[in-house]
């Protein structure tokens, strides 16, 4: 189980052992760290120069919006139908299944039109957010960082 520091609990002092440019990188250093031995609940890896980054995918439409939102619509449908087929001994399971297909599509058309329309405009494009670093540092207690630093400097980076 995690150990969590109780609040107003002091942290130890830490040191920068690595710094990478690539999440996947210090993540690699410390599983090389436990390779070894090294005792890993006392490493941290914090990230520095958070920004927040929004990738613009696509152009919004009324035909677009309708299209996704039937096809998530249709999906979880599916997936209700299937369950609620599943426990029914009377109507076979395709019945529910098509049934949930057909509703879920509407419904979905139906409340992505309204999500859209209540827009006004405003935001006509589809995107994906996401949170990058600048780089990544592989800190460690104090006490263990002569040790750290040596079993780094094997891996090789």
């Amino acid at each position: 189980m995690d150990r969590i520091p109780a609040q107003g609990a002091t942290r130890p002092h830490r040191t920068t052992v690595a710094t990478y440019s690539v999440y996947a990188d210090a993540q690699r250093a410390v599983d090389h760290l436990s390779d070894k031995g090294f005792p890993v609940e006392r490493t941290a890896i914090v990230a520095e120069g958070l920004r927040f980054v929004e990738q613009v995918t696509g152009r919004l439409n009324w035909g677009r919006v309708l299209l996704n939102g039937s096809g998530s619509g249709a999906l979880t449908g599916v997936l209700i139908g299937l369950v609620f087929g599943l426990f029914s001994l009377v109507v076979p399971v395709l019945t529910f299944v098509l049934y949930g297909l057909i509703v879920g599509a509407i419904s979905g058309a139906l409340f992505a039109a309204i999500g859209y329309g209540m827009t006004g405009g405003q935001r006509d494009f589809s995107s994906v957010r996401n949170m990058e670093a600048e780089r990544y540092h592989v800190m460690v207690d104090d006490e263990v960082a002569a040790e750290a630093e040596r079993l780094l400097a094997g891996m090789g980076r």
